[in-house]
């Protein structure tokens, strides 16, 4: 059995890690129409709908960076951004959370990737959520830039304890970490082997080398097994971890997750919570608390453990991409029990 105390009593010293996070950012911009504000387009006759408020969050790495500061944790934020107003509202909306954005890289050669969410407000006085609007670069980015993102990593390794590579779209090259680029991750994660690198990649993750990896147990499988079956899980996260060359780490939902580390597979329980759920970020919430445990000096399943008690706050704030603060983690830690499933 793990001890949660020893867990709950490293996050006193969150303060003190750096993280850098590495990858995708985007903008999560949300806009908000009453339809008792519509008005006729006198130039068009279709409807105008009226937006009278907006909210904007950094998203993708963003999201990752909100949960780390939220914890105490200090980051650096490596990414691209588009020079143009989505570009500023997403530092405006880094540096609102306290993180470092000064090592963003920005260019007119690109945009700055945006989710648009119009919510439209029904009769019964809830929300619901449009056709989704975004803004993406469908070209893989100009190599001068991939290289000004890699030095600009390297900058920054003496002064960090770890480094998140948060790999968010499906369609290869098109975002920040492209074949190129990972190549020079492994060489980056050997050249500082004090440093932490870890990797969440939704589509690639078996292209990694030198650094931990999470994924979850989908992303895993890929189609080719059960991704609910646990020897079909253990046998491709074996796989994995022999070709990482390092520990790996597979969320399984209400399953808890699974850490693989020198050819053990330790499964960790998820901390049961009642009422409703809301999963979204759940995966960058468990990212954030892994790395910080790790960062922290705890073995991997206290990692885990603690990634999972960090997503167990998240998805209970319905409604908003949650983050979860030490003081919640150290309450939440108090509820283990040792329990596997």
């Amino acid at each position: 059995m793990m001890d949660a105390g020893k867990i709950a009593r490293a996050l006193d010293r969150a303060g003190e890690i750096r993280v850098a996070v590495f990858g995708d950012y985007c903008l999560d911009k949300y806009l908000y129409m009453d339809p008792k504000r519509d008005e006729l387009s006198v130039e068009t006759g279709l409807m105008a709908w009226q937006i009278h408020e907006k909210r904007m969050f950094p998203g993708a790495g963003g999201t990752v960076t909100s949960n780390l500061r939220s914890l105490g944790v200090q980051v650096t934020c490596i990414g691209l951004m588009g020079d143009d107003g989505e570009g500023y509202d997403l530092r405006k909306a880094l540096e609102k959370i306290g993180a470092d954005s000064s090592l963003m890289v920005v260019s007119d050669e690109i945009c700055t990737g945006t989710y648009t969410k119009p919510m439209r407000l029904q009769e019964d006085g809830s929300w619901v959520e449009l056709n989704r609007l975004d803004f993406r670069n469908f070209e893989e980015p100009p190599r001068k830039l991939q290289d000004q993102l890699l030095a600009n990593l390297e900058s920054c390794l003496s002064r960090v304890d770890g480094v998140i590579l948060l790999d968010q779209f499906f369609q290869r090259n098109l975002g920040v970490i492209t074949d190129y680029v990972r190549e020079k991750l492994a060489e980056l994660a050997a050249k500082y082997p004090e440093v932490i690198f870890f990797a969440d990649s939704r589509s690639y993750i078996r292209q990694f080398r030198n650094v931990i990896v999470k994924c979850n147990n989908f992303e895993l499988m890929a189609g080719q097994g059960d991704p609910e079956n646990p020897e079909d899980l253990k046998a491709r996260a074996e796989e994995l971890e022999a070709a990482a060359g390092k520990p790996v780490f597979v969320t399984r939902g209400s399953d808890g997750m699974l850490a693989l580390t020198k050819g053990q597979v330790i499964p960790v329980p998820a901390f049961r919570v009642t009422g409703p759920i809301d999963i979204c970020g759940a995966g960058d919430a468990s990212s954030a608390g892994i790395v910080l445990g790790l960062s922290l000096g705890l073995r991997p399943e206290e990692a885990a453990l603690l990634g999972c008690a960090v997503s167990s706050i998240t998805i209970q704030q319905v409604g908003v991409t949650g983050t979860a603060t030490v003081p919640q983690v150290q309450q939440r830690l108090t509820w283990y029990k040792g329990e596997t499933k």
